[in-house]
């Protein structure tokens, strides 16, 4: 099951401050906001997104029908599908997409260990 482009989602205090740190571990901005106090930044294949403000935890994400260069691949199986064969497989949801909706949507789970799992479709 490919459930997409995988990146981590970084909760910071201070987007500022993280987008140096990171830079100097060689991570260049790639997409984002900072004025709305999120980045994504990549290195190499490597891609973390910063977060200032928006969520509790550090989460894995996935987004379905991109690849690493935020591209989008065809065909991909629509974050809706993903949801429903993961739920036939006995995964329990903290959020869902709504089934009826198209495009754009998400879904998060959490690994046994409690870390968030956010499955995040832009298209």
């Amino acid at each position: 099951m490919s459930i997409g482009a995988f990146s981590v989602s970084l909760t910071v205090k201070d987007i500022k401050a993280s987008k140096s740190f990171y830079e100097k571990l060689g991570f260049v901005v790639f997409g984002g906001e900072q004025d709305q106090n999120w980045l994504i930044m990549k290195n190499g294949d490597c891609i973390i997104g910063l977060f200032q403000g928006m969520f509790d935890k550090n989460m894995l994400t996935f987004n379905p029908g991109w690849n690493s260069k935020a591209e989008e691949i065809n065909p991909f199986k629509d974050v809706r599908v993903l949801q429903e064969e993961l739920r036939e497989k006995g995964i329990d949801f903290i959020g869902e997409v709504d089934l009826a909706s198209e495009g754009p949507g998400s879904f998060i789970i959490e690994d046994p260990d409690g870390n968030p799992i956010l499955v995040d479709q832009h298209r």
